[in-house]
């Protein structure tokens, strides 16, 4: 299977074979996965070197200029160092772009806590007027993307992971999704972790909700789940704990209810590692979030590993 980042450079390409209004600005990092495109469209492939303020205010030129600039590199570098730039040279002058993140919160850990952005969602929440794209597998990148490139000169942000379930789910940028029903709770799965959040609850009686569209925020959805499964709500956020916290205690803020919220920690963890040691560190394994899913619910019991049992049919809409 591809990773969601090859897919995005694929597509991307495709796009701006398709729509003039396409713009590709690169601060050095994936430039070379646009070769092609650089040989087709020379004039809308646009490589600043390691400049990431400028990456983000060369978007906003383009974008006042009547493009739809995709802006492109690590979450850290895309996010984090130039956000004085998204505040204000997007947000202020709501100047709309498309920025595609990679790395996520830490999927490559030798390049160390540089290349770490878990708290690239919760920064973005301080802003007006987002919409934050998680995908969980390349299939949903590529719709998702779609979606983001299309939506007139919106601000969107599309976070790609290395991470990615076994299977794809229909998204339509918008809703939850019910992949799992049950009484005693609610879980809701963001992106790339869905597979661990299926595997962790099954066999208990809660229903399972899986974001790939976490800003806005699917405040009806997540009541609909509530009322027939109760409202004790589990957050499982491949990025920093508790980010979507608020935006569920408001959905719920005229019934009584409780939140947990799990996802990366705020520790800094000083070893390199691997990914697994990563996810496994953060409580984000399977075992870890069976426990930690089965107290706050009450509905725990021992987990025995086996593959999600996730299929197309079981999948339903809000």
């Amino acid at each position: 299977m591809d990773t969601m980042r090859d897919r995005f450079a694929h597509v991307l390409t495709r796009l701006l074979d398709e729509d003039p209004r396409v713009a590709v600005v690169l601060a050095e990092i994936g430039k070379d996965t646009f070769t092609e495109a650089v040989r087709r469209h020379p004039d809308r492939v646009v490589n600043v070197g390691i400049r990431e303020q400028l990456l983000v205010g060369a978007a906003a030129g383009m974008a006042l200029a009547g493009l739809r600039p995709v802006v492109h590199t690590f979450a850290s570098f895309l996010v984090e160092r130039p956000f004085e730039q998204v505040k204000l040279d997007l947000g202020h002058q709501e100047a709309g772009a498309v920025l595609v993140s990679a790395a996520a919160s830490f999927d490559w850990p030798a390049g160390g806590y540089t290349h770490m952005a878990p708290g690239d969602v919760a920064l973005l929440d301080t802003l007006d007027d987002w919409t934050v794209h998680v995908p969980g597998h390349p299939d949903e990148a590529e719709t998702l993307l779609r979606h983001a490139v299309a939506a007139g000169d919106d601000k969107v942000y599309v976070r790609l992971s290395l991470q990615a379930n076994t299977r794809p789910l229909p998204v339509d940028g918008e809703r939850l999704r019910t992949v799992r029903e049950g009484r005693a709770g609610v879980v809701v799965a963001v992106g790339p972790v869905l597979d661990a959040v299926l595997t962790a609850t099954e066999g208990l009686d809660v229903t399972v909700l899986y974001a790939t569209t976490v800003r806005p925020f699917d405040a009806a959805a997540l009541r609909r789940a509530t009322e027939a499964a109760g409202t004790d709500v589990v957050l499982v956020e491949p990025y920093l704990a508790g980010t979507s916290v608020a935006a569920a205690n408001d959905a719920l803020s005229d019934v009584p209810h409780r939140v947990l919220g799990l996802g990366v920690g705020r520790r800094e963890l000083r070893r390199y590692g691997r990914l697994e040691e990563h996810v496994a560190a953060h409580g984000l394994d399977a075992r870890s979030l069976r426990e930690r899913i089965g107290a706050f619910t009450g509905a725990g019991t021992p987990l025995r590993l086996r593959p999600p049992s996730t299929h197309p049919e079981q999948v339903t809409a809000h």
